[in-house]
């Protein structure tokens, strides 16, 4: 059962470039502009221009505010940082730090291994040396 806080929970309208919310806008204007038309013109031979016009600004809409969302979302710290010291506990005495970098496409991955069994837990993707002295600030590491 969940607490709730003294505090109300903020609540916010998804943001059209989530995961679970942009396909919607996507499938309504492909479904107003091009398969609606396509199955009246296939069946009654007549071109419904109003449809295919709303299809039409329904995908510039979404692709004007998913425009503005990515830029304002541009050099903010992923969601996926955001208090990654919280989330991902860093042990010295069972772990040590590593970088994984991969043989064929070279990508990098920060995270712990355990010095027992060898589990590796990733915490982060390494792509420029400003992001592995984050990492290391980040768990206090030299």
């Amino acid at each position: 059962m969940r607490v709730m806080n003294e505090k109300k929970e903020k609540r916010t309208i998804p943001k059209i470039n989530s995961i679970h919310f942009g396909w919607i806008w996507i499938a309504a204007g492909l479904l107003t502009g091009v398969v609606i038309p396509v199955i009246l013109w296939l069946i009654l031979h007549i071109v419904v221009w109003p449809l295919i016009v709303m299809g039409g600004i329904i995908l510039v809409i979404f692709g004007i505010i998913f425009a503005v969302e990515m830029h304002q979302d541009s050099g903010k710290v992923p969601y996926y940082e955001k208090n990654l010291t919280q989330t991902i506990p860093f042990d010295p005495d069972t772990q040590y730090a590593v970088i994984r970098s991969s043989i064929c496409t070279g990508e990098k991955v920060a995270g712990f291994k355990n010095k027992d069994d060898g589990h590796f837990t990733e915490v982060m993707l390494i792509r420029t040396p400003e992001e592995k002295q984050r990492f290391m600030e980040m768990y206090h590491l030299e």
